[in-house]
């Protein structure tokens, strides 16, 4: 193989990403995922978001395949490249965002994020939202469809959608941003140091109920919403040098179409 890693290559239901996975079997085997050193997941930022969060406490390296279609976190689809391109791949660890949510009737959940934490309106009324950093308040009543807190890896994927802000990697930085604010009006949301402790107050709950998720974990009918970066958490993802993660971040921030 020309390399001396062990390989578990996962794959999407999708018929290229099978195809995909059958043709990297026969060319570099399977190494069952307690001896592999890196996992390969074939698929697109979703699927490669489902890995990590089914196997982020294995303690492995993942070079993810774009086999889908946006592929930001992914390395471009090679066939038999990869006793060539893994050896040469760059590191980025990710860190999660911890959710702890308290629901109307007391129950506490928790969750974590390698993307974003969102909370949204759960009915055709506005959210109205009482925000805390650090224990300031700095906003008494957010009235909007939600707001979400992303980390830079997940700042160009639905932050982006709600016009937030890009994030490079390593600038130690959170986006705090709101999901189509109608007051106050011209607040488009907050950088925040990666330490900063959110706490989020839903005001009227009853009245205007909002739920919360953490990338796929969703809880509904919160009264209140506690954020912060969970150090324990952490993945590690392989870029090829000619796509590493901090570029396309980079390069995300200059486009024109």
């Amino acid at each position: 193989m020309g390399m001396d890693k062990k390989l578990h290559f996962l794959a999407a239901e999708t018929d290229d990403a099978q195809d995909a996975l059958s043709g990297l079997i026969a060319h570099y085997g399977q190494a069952p995922m307690d001896e592999a050193d890196i996992i390969v997941p074939l698929g697109g930022d979703g699927f490669l978001l489902e890995c990590l969060h089914a196997h982020h406490d294995k303690g492995k390296a993942f070079y993810g395949v774009n086999k889908g279609s946006e592929g930001f976190l992914l390395n471009k689809s090679i066939s038999d490249r990869l006793s060539d391109r893994i050896p040469k791949s760059h590191a980025i660890t990710l860190h999660a965002l911890n959710m702890t949510t308290t629901t109307v009737d007391g129950t506490i959940h928790e969750a974590f994020a390698f993307n974003e934490v969102a909370l949204f309106r759960q009915t055709h009324q506005a959210a109205n939202l009482e925000i805390t950093v650090d224990g300031i308040k700095r906003i008494e009543r957010l009235v909007a469809d939600g707001v979400m807190v992303a980390t830079p890896a997940g700042s160009t994927a639905y932050n982006l959608s709600a016009h937030g802000p890009i994030l490079p990697l390593h600038a130690g930085l959170l986006a705090l941003t709101p999901i189509s604010p109608y007051r106050p009006r011209r607040w488009s949301g907050a950088l925040l140091p990666q330490s900063t402790d959110v706490h989020i107050k839903i005001l009227d709950p009853k009245k205007r109920p909002v739920g919360a998720t953490a990338d796929f974990t969703e809880i509904r009918d919160v009264a209140e919403v506690r954020i912060r970066q969970d150090n324990s958490i952490k993945v590690k993802l392989l870029f090829d040098p000619d796509h590493a993660l901090e570029e396309r971040i980079m390069r995300e921030q200059f486009r024109s179409d």
